[in-house]
């Protein structure tokens, strides 16, 4: 077992001792829980593909394009042409 010096801001502290007053739980208790639910949080984050993620953000069709890739220049002539109609 080792130990560790950390160093909170206020915020923290008074967090820390939120949580220690409200579980009855020790700092290290607190601490261990912590890193034991962000390890968990971040293994399922973690275990999301590409294409997972990507499925989540439903452009819908085309997603945020105004004309095909294959027609980018008249793409592009749009854009400017709805920003100085403005």
């Amino acid at each position: 077992m080792s130990t560790r010096t950390v160093r909170l801001d206020d915020e923290s502290e008074q967090v820390l001792h939120n949580l220690v007053r409200n579980t009855g739980l020790t700092i290290s208790a607190v601490f261990k829980r912590g890193l034991l639910a962000l390890e968990q949080q971040l293994g399922r984050e973690a275990s999301r593909s590409p294409y997972q993620i990507y499925e989540e953000l439903d452009l819908g069709e085309g997603g945020y394009a105004v004309v095909p890739s294959t027609e980018t220049r008249r793409g592009v002539a749009e854009a400017i042409r709805r920003k100085l109609d403005r």
